[in-house]
């Protein structure tokens, strides 16, 4: 896969200066340095998932949000120290869990192949095993990834908000050498989990002064979605599931775009772009077609390196 270095202003977007697409990732990366990687972390992932069936949604939704913040470095795992206010402790990210499945990982990687495996690479390789584990396809994860030393809350507002257009999200995905198709396949991680009432209360009231609700939204489904988020509500666990199968990777997400029943108005705005509109009822009616282009996708947006290090422990620099 070819490289290529994208330069942004520090000042104006506060983007990585340099993210490239890992070039030096490779397949049998650990075959002769720690040939069990991909059975540990599988297995740390595999005993969380069977406690909790939200660990899977959890550890994509983390690797997302890694990536889109200075490449896929593990600066999402990092602690908040002293003054700095770490990635972890930014708005996106308060309501990410699971960060010990990838400490149970990095412990008994530790033990058997010390200082070789990275915290960013355990994430990757836990994010596949999280869309397995739900029922998606699989994949052979790239490795060789660097875990980074900078994690800060305030760049947190590059990642893609549950607000944007169109227009917002192809510049948010093309700043990081993703297509209008990486968009729609990576959207469709949305089919797992579960989203809290701030990240779509301005669609279901007071939308706007010629409507309450988004014109763009299924009436019915914006009624439910009110009981759900009532004008007083103090509930620090209310919201609603991402579709109607919130731990199966499948392709009802899409689906439920196109009955206008999608939650985020990002997720809605897919439908308002030729090319985007017709990769939604692509993969509505073919979930075969939806994995083979989310696995694509996900490997080359998991290929945007950034790091420097092999972390000891994954919630601090060395």
């Amino acid at each position: 896969m070819a490289s290529f270095a994208v330069l942004f202003s520090h000042f104006a977007v506060l983007l990585l200066s340099v993210l490239s697409l890992g070039s030096s990732l490779s397949l049998d990366y650990y075959e002769k340095t720690c040939p069990g990687a991909d059975f540990i972390v599988t297995k740390a992932v595999r005993a969380a998932a069977y406690k909790d069936k939200t660990v899977p949604a959890a550890l994509l939704r983390m690797h997302f949000h890694d990536c889109f913040i200075r490449g896929c470095d593990a600066s999402i795992l990092l602690n908040s120290v002293g003054n700095n206010v770490a990635e972890k402790d930014g708005p996106p990210n308060l309501s990410l869990h699971s960060f010990f499945v990838i400490d149970n990982a990095k412990k008994e990687l530790e033990s058997y192949c010390p200082g070789v495996v990275s915290c960013a690479d355990i994430l990757a390789l836990a994010a596949r095993d999280a869309v397995v584990l739900s029922g998606g396809p699989t994949w052979d994860v790239p490795k060789g990834r660097k875990d980074g030393r900078i994690s800060k809350a305030s760049e947190t507002i590059q990642l893609p908000s549950p607000s944007f257009n169109i227009s917002q999200l192809q510049q948010s995905f093309s700043q990081r050498g993703l297509s209008l198709d990486d968009l729609v396949a990576l959207s469709g991680g949305h089919t797992l989990g579960f989203a809290h009432c701030s990240s779509f209360q301005g669609r279901i009231r007071n939308f706007s002064p010629a409507s309450n609700v988004d014109p763009e939204m299924n009436p019915s489904f914006a009624a439910s979605l009110r009981n759900m988020c009532p004008v007083n509500n103090n509930a620090k666990n209310a919201g609603s599931n991402m579709d109607t199968s919130p731990t199966t990777f499948d392709n009802n997400y899409y689906r439920l775009i196109l009955q206008k029943k999608g939650l985020f108005s990002s997720d809605q705005a897919l439908l308002k772009f030729p090319k985007t509109n017709n990769l939604l009822y692509k993969f509505a009616s073919s979930k075969e077609a939806f994995n083979r282009a989310f696995v694509n996708s996900m490997i080359k947006m998991s290929s945007i390196t950034g790091g420097q290090e092999i972390r000891k422990n994954c919630r601090a620099v060395n």
